[in-house]
């Protein structure tokens, strides 16, 4: 009777073994899974989003980027990392953006040199020395964890362009739009573009004179970098699609350019967001992200062209009818 009873006991644990099993599997799952929602529930820089001693491990890592931002994070050879001006740059992206520039591009002579987990500790230096609250839990390092933390509830006075000191002079467009467009943008674009066929990581043989035709692409080879390149030619995009407002700059053909239209304000702002994405891009040295604002680019590139640029009705002297361009 006993061994009976025995033996019916152990059968009846083995069959709850495999209900265990999933309950246990079932509770760690849930867990987990309350760990990574909770790591991507909205949070601010105010929210105590790192710990005192990885914020400790941050400032011993500094110590290799203060010879160009200073000590004291006010910047010197390289720009302040705490304050105001600092605050407004990185305010309206997610933590994740700049973790993602310090990562991939700093130290400058050593780029890409720190771990994911160095580099969540500087940001937590950097957040610390801004003057943000520790809290009982380490900043993540991983996008998803970081993406999460924005500046929610952080504010900082709108920058505002200095004032012309009395007596400054105003200069007038010298070229016309089309010189603009051919001698900043057109090429800068083409730099961003070529990422589409070259990799920027790659080693880039520097250009000889009388070798081989000069390429706008290949331009600074042999003294920046391809992913240099890259921030420049987006930088300067954005830093020149305002000179399209220009007043008083004429088209090729003679006509005002339209900047007392909307849809030519429009076009204008849509190219710097154009510059400005490709610039994100670029900061994340991933090829592929490069790639994809390139659509953006073309896009606004293509938006204005068909309005303004692009006229049908060309004749023999003038194929492209540029006698036609400037009006809508």
């Amino acid at each position: 009777m006993t061994t009976l009873f025995l033996g019916a006991r152990r059968g009846a644990a083995a069959r709850l073994l495999p209900t265990i099993a999933v309950a246990l599997s079932l509770i760690i799952y849930v867990a987990s899974l309350t760990v990574v929602l909770d790591a991507q529930q909205p949070r601010s820089v105010k929210d105590g989003i790192y710990t005192d001693a990885q914020a400790g491990r941050g400032q011993q890592i500094y110590q290799a980027c203060a010879p160009c931002h200073a000590a004291s994070l006010q910047g010197g050879l390289g720009p302040p990392l705490t304050g105001e001006s600092f605050i407004r740059n990185w305010s309206e992206y997610p933590l994740w953006d700049l973790a993602t520039k310090i990562g991939k591009t700093m130290p400058q002579t050593r780029p890409g040199s720190l771990t994911p987990q160095q580099t969540a500790d500087v940001v937590a230096y950097l957040i610390k020395v801004g003057g943000f609250p520790a809290g009982q839990s380490e900043l993540g390092v991983t996008q998803a964890e970081m993406s999460s933390v924005g500046w929610t509830g952080v504010s900082t006075p709108p920058a505002r362009a200095a004032a012309p000191a009395a007596g400054t002079p105003a200069f007038p467009p010298v070229g016309t739009l089309a010189q603009v467009m051919r001698g900043i943008l057109f090429p800068s674009s083409n730099i961003i573009f070529n990422a589409q066929g070259q990799d920027p990581s790659a080693e880039k043989t520097p250009y000889t004179s009388g070798t081989t035709a000069f390429s706008w692409a290949d331009w600074g080879a042999g003294i920046y970098s391809g992913w240099e390149m890259i921030d420049f030619a987006a930088i300067s995009i954005s830093e020149a699609a305002p000179l399209l407002l220009t007043p008083g700059r004429r088209c090729e053909n003679g006509r005002s350019v339209p900047v007392e239209r909307q849809d030519w304000n429009t076009f204008t702002r849509d190219m710097v967001s154009a510059g400005r994405a490709a610039y994100r891009a670029s900061q994340t040295r991933n090829r592929d992200a490069v790639i994809e604002s390139t659509n953006q680019l073309a896009s606004s590139c293509e938006n204005c062209h068909m309005v303004y640029r692009d006229k049908p009705g060309g004749t023999q002297t003038d194929p492209s009818n540029k006698a036609a361009r400037c009006v809508p």
